[in-house]
This record gives C-alpha cells, structure tokens and sequence, in this order.
C-alpha cells in the first residue's frame, strides 16, 4: 500500500500507526486538503437557505 499523500510505500501494520498515512505530517496535511476545501466527495451543492433552522429538526435524543 501507498500512503495517499506522498506515495512512500507502507504496510498495514503497527509500524505505521497514522496508516493508511506514512506519517503524521502526510495524515495533517490530507486533513488540511479536506479541511481548505481542495478535497471534496462529488455532488450538488446545498443552498444553505433551504435548510430546517435548529427549531425546525427533530429534537436531540437523549444518547443513554
């Protein structure tokens, strides 16, 4: 296996512990990507005004 960022070459085991990364600098950088929006899962865009307000959506659920 690959690591997605770098392409270093890695195994699937407790020597890499940030796989499917190489290292905690690739896995950083990856979130980055998703988190700066140069990364995204393809689909429609949402118009964020024809979302429920919080009132609108169904009450919390209590996790106990």
């Amino acid at each position: 296996m690959k690591c997605p960022t770098c392409g270093r070459p890695i195994l699937w085991n407790a020597d890499f512990p940030e796989r499917p990364f190489c290292s905690e600098r690739c896995r950083l950088i990856d979130l980055g990507a998703w988190l700066s929006g140069d990364r995204a899962i393809p689909g429609e865009s949402v118009d964020e005004s024809e979302l429920p307000l919080p009132d609108e959506r169904e009450p919390r659920r209590d996790p106990r």
